[in-house]
């Protein structure tokens, strides 16, 4: 890449801008449904402890089923005509909710089949997003454009998830969905004008399917730095949800808080995700990417301790202080270990490698929140919080112990 590409400020380059411009958006607009697809499935259906925690798991587990071979078919096919039909597909589905409880129909039958439905246009697109960012700004510059990215994903998580709390409150849950739905229309229409730099060579395309996810998962296993980074993940993953997903249940139905506390507690891991990707570019050249990610992680690890805390007066702002803490340590860490993966896996591998991950991370994220439902009903919602604290607290400890360390 020349000096005055990389030179050029990142949002001026047409192609990143089109990404940039429709992920943002439409991640806004994600937000609004995290929030508000629980909070309608507990005030408008009665959902409990376990069918919120099946319905925060399904759209993820969908990715254990469909992961590897979307890897292997998006490194086949041009990515651009990918991500628009999977938002169009997505806000298709979205908006089947409010139909639904404007006609009177609504259920968690349907909940749960619109949440798959999302989650598996969300996998094929972000595999295929990931895949394009190394060919729109170059090797070089990717720890800078995922700074970027993630910066402006965890500010559209503080708006979204901010204004989702009032929206619900105001204009009811259903409203707050169609939100989502226009905003992945949003980010169809802008990446029309998506050029695709990453054609994929046709001779991977007479490959049989079964080789080529065959091939993606040896690459990953076979590196141990992509291992360590899949390990820390994967801890980080399942101690997540066990401390988010039953929120709505203990905040707004047992604590009696109005909808827009929880939206207020949640955007702090917002904006917790904004200061650590901001600051990522900055921790990883001082201290190498593997010194930043285990420190960060030992040092934010005792304010996980004070999560299971939650309660009313001064405890549900200093859980909700503990959890910016606890997702600054994220952002710091989506960055410098996304950016890595991208700089160690070469262009014809990039999908598989990307939808490998993402089976295993989102996986666990899965698995994390039919704990968390499973949990919440044997033995309350308190002890899913426990156990996402006791995990999250160690799950630096697979970098500290890996030839990741020493990673620069």
């Amino acid at each position: 890449m020349s000096a005055t590409v990389m030179d050029e400020p990142l949002l001026r380059s047409h192609g990143f801008r089109n990404l940039f411009v429709a992920g943002a958006v439409s991640q806004f607009g994600s937000q609004i449904s995290y929030v508000a697809l629980p909070l309608l499935a507990v005030t408008t259906l009665g959902a409990g402890a376990g069918e919120v925690g099946l319905l925060s798991a399904l759209g993820t587990l969908t990715v254990l089923l469909l992961g590897l071979p979307a890897g292997a078919w998006v490194d086949r096919v041009r990515r651009r005509p990918v991500m628009i039909a999977t938002d169009v597909l997505r806000a298709a589905a979205l908006l089947s909710v409010p139909v639904a409880w404007w006609g009177g129909w609504l259920s968690m039958g349907q909940l749960y089949a619109v949440v798959i439905v999302v989650g598996a246009g969300t996998l094929l697109f972000e595999v295929a997003s990931m895949s394009l960012v190394p060919a729109l700004v170059g090797r070089e510059r990717l720890t800078s454009a995922n700074s970027l990215l993630v910066g402006t994903g965890a500010g559209m998580d503080i708006a979204g998830r901010s204004v989702a709390g009032v929206l619900v409150q105001l204009a009811g849950a259903p409203l707050a969905v169609v939100a989502d739905a226009l905003s992945y229309l949003w980010s169809a229409l802008w990446l029309r004008a998506l050029p695709e730099p990453a054609v994929p060579e046709p001779a991977s395309g007479r490959e049989p399917i079964r080789g080529q996810i065959a091939a993606g998962v040896r690459f990953l296993f076979g590196n141990s730095t992509l291992v360590a980074a899949l390990v820390q993940g994967a801890m980080a993953n399942l101690a997540y949800p066990l401390c988010s997903v039953l929120l709505p249940v203990l905040i707004v139905d047992q604590l009696g808080y109005p909808e827009w506390v929880l939206g207020a507690y949640l955007a702090a891991g917002g904006f917790g995700v904004l200061a650590g990707s901001s600051v990522a570019h900055l921790i990883g050249r001082r201290l190498g990417t593997g010194r930043a990610t285990w420190l960060v992680g030992l040092a934010a690890a005792p304010a996980a301790f004070l999560i299971p805390f939650l309660d009313r007066g001064p405890w549900i702002w200093a859980a909700a202080a503990a959890w910016f803490v606890m997702t600054f340590r994220t952002g710091v860490n989506n960055v410098l270990l996304v950016s890595l993966r991208q700089r160690v896996t070469p262009d014809a591998m990039l999908g598989r490698m990307t939808a490998t991950m993402r089976l295993l991370l989102m996986g666990a994220v899965g698995v994390g929140g039919l704990l968390a439902g499973g949990l919440g009903e044997l033995w309350g919602v308190r002890s899913a919080l426990w156990l996402g604290t006791l995990i999250m607290s160690v799950s630096w400890i697979p970098i500290l112990l890996s030839p990741l360390r020493r990673q620069p």
